[in-house]
């Protein structure tokens, strides 16, 4: 229990990436983390995408940058050798918080074994749109599926790791 709690109150955002790919017995364990998040009912509403070809990343993230104006001319998935795209099936009510909880638990697994991640937002956006639903096609994703979000991964460029901000004092409220 001990480990756990240190591996859940240390993992933090990682924003820059070494380009070294993160091996495939790394990401078999944080995938494998991700297929046994809780999800509603049991359903299992998440559908995991793997991303590790570089133009495909640089695509999305152009895409991603689309709908946060600030940052057109950015690497929204700051260099990561590996993106996770995360949707939900539509048909299941719990699905929002189906694959926030597998983003979640991949971004623990990752911090365990020393990979570094980060959770991106606008998937939702990115996959609404008409841009979108064509790679979902080309990549053979077929239902109705919204974005739910990016876990970017790979090795962190810094030894040193981002600290934690405290943590506010009215948190938690026991009603008793």
């Amino acid at each position: 229990m001990e480990s756990t709690l240190r591996d859940l109150k240390n993992r933090r955002s990682i924003r820059n990436f070494k380009p070294d790919q993160i091996t495939d017995e790394e990401l078999g364990k944080i995938l494998e983390a991700g297929i046994f998040a809780p999800t509603g009912m049991g359903r299992q509403s998440a559908k995991i995408i793997v991303v590790q070809d570089s133009a495909t990343i640089s695509k999305l993230s152009k895409m991603n940058a689309l709908y946060f104006p600030r940052a057109v001319n950015t690497d929204l998935f700051y260099g990561a050798p590996t993106l996770i795209v995360v949707l939900g099936d539509r048909s299941s009510w719990t699905c929002v918080e189906d694959g926030s909880l597998v983003i979640g638990n991949m971004m623990n697994a990752a911090a365990a074994i020393g990979v570094g991640s980060c959770w991106i937002h606008r998937a939702k956006e990115e996959f609404e749109s008409e841009e979108g639903q064509q790679l979902l096609k080309e990549w053979g994703i077929t239902g109705d599926y919204v974005g739910i979000g990016h876990c970017v991964l790979g090795y962190p460029a810094s030894d040193e790791a981002p600290r934690a901000a405290p943590r506010k004092d009215d948190y938690i409220t026991y009603i008793r």
